[in-house]
Order: C-alpha cells, then sequence, then structure tokens
C-alpha cells in the first residue's frame, strides 16, 4: 500500500495521544475516589496507578480485538477502498485524543469509550452513509448513559447505608467494625477477582467459564475474609477511649480495603480501556501489512500494546490530576468508607454489566456510585453544578466525537488523495 510506513508512523503517533487521553481522563476511575478520601495522597495514587494500569495494559491489554470498537461499523463496507479506512481510523484517533484533551483541561471525566466510538461513527457516516453505522449497538450505548449510573447509585447508597446503620453510627464503631468488616472484605475480595478475570485477564487466552471464575472468586474472598477476622481480633478497643477514636480507626480499615480495590480496578481498566487506543491502531498496521486485507480481528503486535501502555502512563502522570480532583473532591465530600462504598459498587456494576452484555462506561458508573454516596447523606451534600457540567460534557462526547472525526477524514483525503 502506497505511503503505508507513513501510516503507520501516524497512527503509532495518533494511537500514543489518544492512549495519552485515557490516561489524562479515564484514570480517574481507579484513583480518584482514594485520593478524594486521603487514603492515598495524589502522588502516591499517580505511582500506584502507573504500576497498575501499565501492568494490565501490557500483560492483559489483548492479543486479539476488533479493529472496529465493539462493532460499530461493518467493516465488509471498506473491501473496494481499504485506504478510506485507514484514513477513518487515524481521524478517529486523533478525533477522539483531541476530544479526551479538551475534556481533561476542563476536568471532565468523560468515557474514552465513547469518545473512540463517536469518532468512528463520524467518519462511517461521512464516507459511507448512515448505513455503515450499527444504529442499536449505539443504542445501548446511548441507554448505558442512564442505566449504568442509576445501578451504581442505588448500590452506592445501600453500600453506605448499611455501613452507616452496622458500624459508624454505633455507640462502641470499632467492636460492630470487628464483627461486620470480614463480610465487606468478602464482598469486596469476591468482586475484585471477578473483576479481575473478567476485565482484566479475559483478553490472554484464558478459557476461564464462568463456573471456575465464580468458584475461585468466592474461595479467594473467604480466605481474605478469614484472614481480616483474625486481624481485627487483634484489635483491642479501648472503652477509656473517645467515640471520635475508634471512628478513625474504623475509616482507616476503610482506607486499606479502598487501596486494594483501586489496584484492582486500575489493573482492569488499563487491560479493557487500551484497546480504544490500539484497537484502530491495530486495524491501521494489519490493513498496510496485509497490502488492503480488512479483517474483522486482527493480532497486536508487542510494540503496540507497549505504546498504548506508555501513552497511558504519560497521560496520568502529566494531567490525571485535573480529572481525579473533580471525580474525588468536587462531586461530594469523601472519606474511606464513602469512598469504599463507591468504589465496590462501581465494580459490582462493572461485574453485572460484564456478565449481561450491557454497554458500560467505568467513568459514568463511578460517578454514578459517588452521587449515590452523596444522596445518602441528602441532596445537599453534592456539588450540583458541578455534576451538571459532567452530564453534559457526557452527552456531547459522542457528537463532539463525530463532528472532529469528520473534520479530520476530509482533511486526511484531502493530503492523501481519496
Amino acid at each position: 500500500m502506497e505511503h503505508g510506513l507513513l501510516y503507520i508512523g501516524l497512527a503509532s503517533l495518533f494511537g500514543l495521544f489518544m492512549a495519552w487521553g485515557v490516561g489524562a481522563n479515564d484514570v480517574a476511575n481507579a484513583m480518584g475516589t482514594s485520593v478524594g478520601s486521603k487514603a492515598l495522597s495524589i502522588k502516591q495514587a499517580i505511582i500506584i496507578a502507573a504500576i497498575f494500569e501499565f501492568a494490565g495494559a501490557l500483560l492483559a491489554g489483548g492479543q486479539v480485538t476488533h479493529t472496529i470498537r465493539a462493532k460499530i461499523v461493518d467493516p465488509q463496507v471498506f473491501l473496494q477502498n481499504p485506504q478510506l479506512l485507514v484514513y477513518g481510523m487515524l481521524a478517529a484517533l486523533l478525533a477522539a485524543g483531541v476530544w479526551l484533551l479538551i475534556a481533561s483541561y476542563f476536568a471532565w471525566p468523560v468515557s474514552t469509550t465513547h469518545s473512540i466510538v463517536g469518532a468512528i461513527i463520524g467518519f462511517a457516516i461521512a464516507d459511507v452513509g448512515f448505513h455503515a453505522v450499527y444504529w442499536h449497538k449505539v443504542t445501548g450505548i446511548l441507554a448505558s448513559w442512564v442505566v449504568t449510573p442509576f445501578i451504581a447509585g442505588v448500590l452506592a447508597f445501600l453500600i453506605f447505608r448499611s455501613i452507616q446503620r452496622l458500624i459508624l453510627e454505633a455507640e462502641d464503631p470499632l467492636y460492630k467494625a470487628k464483627h461486620y468488616l470480614p463480610i465487606y472484605v468478602f464482598v469486596v475480595a469476591f468482586i475484585i477477582v471477578l473483576v479481575t478475570l473478567n476485565k482484566g485477564l479475559q483478553h490472554i487466552g484464558l478459557a476461564l467459564t464462568t463456573a471456575f471464575s465464580y468458584g475461585a472468586a468466592f474461595l479467594l474472598a473467604v480466605c481474605a475474609a478469614l484472614l481480616s477476622f483474625f486481624l481485627l481480633r487483634k484489635v483491642k478497643p479501648d472503652p477509656e477511649k473517645h467515640r471520635e477514636f475508634h471512628y478513625v480507626e474504623v475509616e482507616r480499615v476503610f482506607g486499606i480495603l479502598m487501596i486494594f480495590t483501586a489496584c484492582s480496578m486500575a489493573f482492569a481498566h488499563g487491560s479493557n480501556d487500551v484497546a480504544n487506543a490500539i484497537g484502530p491502531l491495530a486495524a491501521i498496521v494489519h490493513v498496510v501489512r496485509s497490502a488492503g486485507s480488512v479483517a474483522a480481528v486482527s493480532i497486536i503486535p508487542l510494540w503496540v500494546l507497549l505504546l498504548g501502555a506508555v501513552g497511558i502512563v504519560l497521560g496520568l502522570a502529566t494531567y490525571g490530576y485535573r480529572v481525579i480532583s473533580t471525580v474525588g473532591t468536587r462531586i461530594t465530600q469523601l472519606t474511606p468508607s464513602r469512598g469504599f462504598a463507591a468504589e465496590l459498587a462501581t465494580a459490582s456494576t462493572v461485574v453485572l454489566a460484564t456478565g449481561t452484555g450491557l454497554p458500560v462506561s467505568t467513568t459514568q458508573t463511578l460517578v454514578g456510585a459517588i452521587l449515590g454516596v452523596g444522596m445518602a447523606r441528602g441532596i445537599a451534600a453534592l456539588q450540583l453544578n458541578v455534576i451538571g457540567n459532567i452530564f453534559l460534557s457526557w452527552v456531547i462526547t459522542l457528537p463532539a466525537g463525530a463532528l472532529l472525526s469528520i473534520g479530520f477524514f476530509y482533511c486526511l483525503k484531502l493530503i492523501f488523495g481519496a
């Protein structure tokens, strides 16, 4: 294919830019609540997230991926002119990267998946027409804007209310914590293992059955609960200490639990969402190297995975603090117990959505969970103007990605020729 090396070079540059946007905007999903509740400092969160995001993206980022993200566009329509698919994927990567840069600048937590999907829809409509898009998939994405945040919000509300009633509002919170925390440890360990198996390790060729995943999660969760039970037995509540001291100790335990949850979510996020950047890149590499062949799936070279992993870490380190601040501190005031409830609700919703095939944005799920925790304290605990800006950014993500992609697509056609 003419200009093949140039296409791969541009795709690598745009893919790195898109991965940078994923790191700058989306990593707040894993670390925002930990920073907001002061379980971790921003520097500690960035270091931990960098390690687990990089590991997830490189080790489990996928040996095989759909080149057309989420089957949004029919690849067969490009059989006659695969060069247009290359232009489209280049335009989609650049458009999604630009939109994530804009959103990160304004500290809006948006969906990186929806950004790239909107961009792919844009170039497909511009080149082929509306019939090239699988609109039923787009309808599912639109529905997820409402369904997944609502589910996560309800779960977070119920989880935090249970923590309040069973532990925090008790006369002796530390004593109650010794009884009830192993139950929460069991639940969070069960969900963490499921998230890791379903969203973190599903791409590396392990043929894990549903029964195995749930069985492994149950056994490891039982072990974690028993370990926490024996460790908590060593904690001797001092009846002479003020209740506030016991409350602080309980929050410290929830802070430790949050760190484990955040690490798991960062690994799963790196393995799953790196495809938003490297999926289109892999499609371009495949078309160029196969002299114009258009396939539904393509093998991802190791260097592409490494490029995606590096891009995510760079974005997190240079610009990630902005969205982390929004998620962690500007929606509602978080403590470790509130942040724990939000993270557990988010992970649970992700598992539920993965099992049912519901399109899910981890960003929107986490924001919904934080809103649920805030509602447990009353609507006055929420920053409604911040929430309004976040919702607006969600609504315009798909059309913004599409319009940017259309513009870049025509520019590339003008530069290289149709």
